[in-house]
């Protein structure tokens, strides 16, 4: 599949982008990286922020109510249920 995408809307909306490149990062970096953010790097505000939590078989419907501006907050996708 290809995406075809642009930050510019992120960018507008104030909109940080951040991640790891675990492509590029070697095992034992990667391993100290995600310990942080599970740790000391973790967000104080997650619970605050989180507006619900979806399987993958509900990403369909997730995917539809983003696309028509009716979702908010953040949404955890749970790849075990």
């Amino acid at each position: 599949a290809k995406l075809e995408a642009t930050v510019f809307p992120h960018i507008l909306r104030g909109v940080s982008l951040l991640g790891v490149s675990s492509t590029n990062a070697k095992m034992p970096l990667r391993r100290k990286l995600w310990g942080r953010l599970s740790s000391d790097w973790k967000l104080s505000n997650l619970e605050d922020i989180l507006s619900e939590t979806v399987s993958l078989s509900q990403l369909d419907d997730v995917f539809d109510r983003m696309l028509s501006r009716k979702t908010s907050g953040r949404i955890i996708v749970d790849c075990q249920r």
